[in-house]
């Protein structure tokens, strides 16, 4: 996601590295740079041609600030009118004073509105808010079972009345059944239509119409480019939304879906969907999103990810083990799988400031694979080996066995016994200076050019020693009004 744009955007950065101050004349090839990444991104023409023009009015009337070189100033001016184009700032979804809340979902047919009501009833479940999903797409095979499977899944209710009933007969029973058990929120998923299908569009409307939703949320795949934002224009005119969801972010988008939807339709992105599975939706900031495409990575939506998925108390447990040497194996696979659950290398590097574009994507499978090479080396030592592996350092009959039993060579079970000792030295030196650098590297993770100077991988993993990751508390205000606590802990 943004990796062309990203580029093209540094490369406007260098036309004016070395020069003394913003001038109309330097700033030319750089503003050519800007539109020519837009339009490459899939943006509307007519939104890059108003961004550039923005763009350039305000550069040409920048104030020099002393110590701040010209590209430097030019980036925020880009930053700035980014995070206009996209909204200014997130709009969370409806709360109603009556309850419950409704929720209909649109969409085109193909672009994942079903996984998408799922996603959105897990997140409202995250916030402690109780969610019903409502079955109302008679019409595409097995639509019904479908979410009915995924409200399973995510332990929220399905109501479904089959595929005889009407639709609009459907959300108004599945309304009341939501008044009757004082749920909060109902979310409502309709069956895909096609804009030329007028038929479908007014039963879209009639639903509206019989429930009253307090929102309506189009869903839209973001690989369709700019055409998605005219498509939230047409949906919006003829049936009237509050928003729009943007799926399938994590694939092959170039970007201009999420810089177009707002200013053509003048409807927010208010959720962005990054991946298949069903954790896989977040809020979308324009600030947030304005400083990834800038290569500036996102610290904020890295920590949230992490206080979902880490426990003060074994956070504080583990900090205790690493301030006396004590960190085992057994803490690093827990430490690997919870940076799975958080998602994929390639996502969180892509969080972290200055590393979106620093790795390539064969340097990050390959970091991808190599967690897999440890992990299975790992599960073939024995329960007492995984807790003292000063066991395996002076013993090579033991790493013989280990290696047989994971299929690699004795080199490299000595290797990462070896580099495990020196991270485990090097995280307890850091954790008594103070603040701790997230996981401190990953054994016999060779080929990261400067990740932060972790052993064995030239560098690190996430965090690194990082400027910004370091003393992380273990929690938050909200998170410690939970029964279990959450925190960022020494991820």
């Amino acid at each position: 996601m943004f990796e062309a744009l990203s580029e093209r955007f540094e490369s406007a950065w260098k036309t004016l590295r070395g020069q003394d101050k913003i001038s109309d004349s330097n700033i030319k090839e750089a503003l050519r740079e800007v539109r020519r990444a837009l339009l490459e991104a899939d943006v509307s023409f007519n939104v890059v041609k108003d961004f550039v023009a923005d763009v350039q009015t305000k550069a040409q009337g920048a104030d020099v600030v002393t110590g701040v070189a010209p590209d430097q100033q030019f980036i925020k001016i880009v930053y700035d009118e980014l995070v206009a184009l996209m909204g200014d700032a997130n709009e969370p979804l409806a709360d109603a004073k009556t309850k419950p809340t409704i929720v209909l979902m649109a969409g085109l047919q193909g672009t994942g509105k079903t996984t998408a009501s799922a996603k959105l009833a897990l997140h409202l479940r995250k916030q402690e808010r109780s969610a019903m999903l409502v079955a109302t797409d008679v019409y595409r095979p097995a639509a019904v079972d479908q979410l009915i499977t995924l409200g399973k899944q995510i332990t929220v209710p399905v109501f479904e009345m089959g595929t005889a009933a009407n639709p609009v007969d459907i959300a108004k029973a599945g309304i009341a059944k939501a008044q009757a058990d004082g749920i909060d929120t109902v979310i409502v998923d309709t069956a895909g239509r096609l804009q030329i299908d007028q038929d479908m569009m007014a039963e879209l409307e009639q639903i509206k119409a019989a429930i009253s939703p307090d929102e309506v949320l189009l869903v839209v795949d973001a690989m369709t480019g700019q055409e998605a934002a005219t498509l939230t224009q047409t949906f919006h005119d003829q049936i009237g939304i509050t928003g729009a969801i943007l799926t399938k972010m994590d694939g092959d988008s170039r970007g201009g879906a999420a810089l177009s939807i707002r200013q053509i339709s003048g409807k927010p992105i208010k959720f962005i969907g990054i991946g298949e599975k069903v954790e896989a939706l977040q809020p979308f900031y324009p600030d947030r999103m304005a400083s990834r495409i800038l290569g500036m990575g996102d610290v904020l939506t890295l920590v949230e990810k992490a206080q979902e998925e880490v426990d003060i108390a074994d956070a504080e447990k583990l900090q205790a083990k690493i301030l006396e040497a004590r960190f085992d194996f057994n803490d690093f696979l827990k430490q690997t799988r919870l940076m799975k659950n958080m998602g994929s290398l390639t996502g969180i590097m892509k969080l972290i400031p200055g590393m979106s574009n620093k790795l390539s994507a064969d340097q990050l499978q390959q970091g991808e694979t190599q967690l897999r090479r440890c992990e299975a080396m790992i599960n073939s030592m024995t329960k007492q080996e995984r807790e003292d592996p000063d066991l395996l350092a002076n013993s090579p009959g033991r790493r013989r066995r280990i290696a047989k039993g994971s299929g690699y060579s004795d080199k490299d079970i000595s290797k990462l016994v070896s580099d495990f000792q020196k991270m485990r030295s090097m995280m307890q030196q850091m954790g008594q200076g103070g603040g701790f650098p997230g996981m401190g590297g990953m054994p016999g993770m060779g080929g990261f050019p400067g990740m932060g100077g972790m052993p064995g991988m030239d560098g690190g993993m996430p965090g690194g020693g990082r400027p910004g990751f370091r003393g992380y508390s273990a929690g938050s205000k909200k998170s410690k009004k939970k029964k279990k606590k959450k925190g960022f802990g020494t991820l």
